[in-house]
């Protein structure tokens, strides 16, 4: 199922969030994210609410609601650091999360830019925080079927996993908030920072600028060099098949350009 508009949703869908927060009278559709069948900012009579929403297959949740139940589940615990979760809507087959609305910016990662400083302040916060009970997803997990061995990316660690630039944003007044939580996961702290990598390589930082502003994280410069090469090829061996299996997707092509280009940095190929 694709990206559907306010109008798509079933009548019952939508009286039931205006249960919630009055009359609809506007809909802004946001100008990034692919993991919902339905988002938007709605203005209505009470305010401003974030609505992300996920059509259920018939006899499973699917993809994408499960992913919405996974960052439902965790919001509570990443407060104040996440906007917070109004309520939660199921009816007629629809999973749909009301958001509260923060006014904001996406954060830019580019060389230079003050945002790198908030991103960092970021990273650290979740560096030293162990996930909650709510976290079911095991990080080293995605590796499984690539590597023989992935308990070097196992541990109690919380990791977003998903610390794009248009999945931070920043306040008129410097306040960060992390979006998007639905791949939150439990695992060693440095995995965040191997995640991180490919996001900044594409603002325009070179292999070297990355591997120097990662030093400043001690998981990073604690993790064995062998186990973060073994993340990189794994990173960009994923997104090389997945870009291979979906060409006329061009975000995988290029997650699988950025992961060779930090692999080619690591030397990580010899690990084919």
């Amino acid at each position: 199922m694709g990206r559907c508009a306010w109008t798509d949703l079933p009548e019952q869908v939508r009286e039931a969030v205006q249960a919630h927060t009055g009359q609809v009278t506007k809909v802004t559709p946001p100008p990034a994210g692919n993991h919902a069948h339905f988002t938007g900012m709605l203005t209505t009579t009470t305010g401003t609410v974030f609505v992300k929403g996920a059509h259920k297959e018939p006899d499973r949740d699917g993809t994408e609601v499960a992913a919405l139940r996974n960052e439902a589940r965790i919001n509570p615990y990443v407060q104040p650091y996440a906007p917070r979760l109004h309520w939660i809507i199921e009816e007629a087959g629809w999973l749909l999360l009301g958001v509260e609305h923060v006014q904001a910016r996406h954060a830019d990662y580019s060389p230079g830019s003050p945002d790198l400083a908030l991103l960092a302040k970021t990273v650290e916060t979740f560096q030293v925080m162990p996930a909650p009970d709510a976290v079911v997803l095991q990080v080293e997990r995605r590796w499984q079927p690539l590597l023989d061995d992935v308990s070097a990316m196992a541990g109690g660690s919380l990791i977003h996993a998903d610390l794009n630039p248009d999945n931070l944003l920043i306040t008129a007044t410097g306040r960060a908030y992390a979006v998007d939580w639905a791949f939150t996961s439990r695992g060693a702290a440095w995995v965040e920072l191997g995640l991180l990598i490919p996001w900044l390589l594409k603002a325009g930082h070179t292999p070297d600028q990355v591997a120097h502003w990662l030093e400043r994280f001690p998981s990073w410069t604690q993790a064995a060099p062998s186990d973060i090469d073994r993340l990189a090829w794994a990173y960009a061996e994923t997104w090389r098949r997945r870009s291979t299996t979906d060409p006329v997707t061009p975000w995988k092509a290029e997650l699988a350009d950025l992961g060779r280009q930090w692999a080619d940095y690591r030397r990580a190929w010899p690990l084919l």
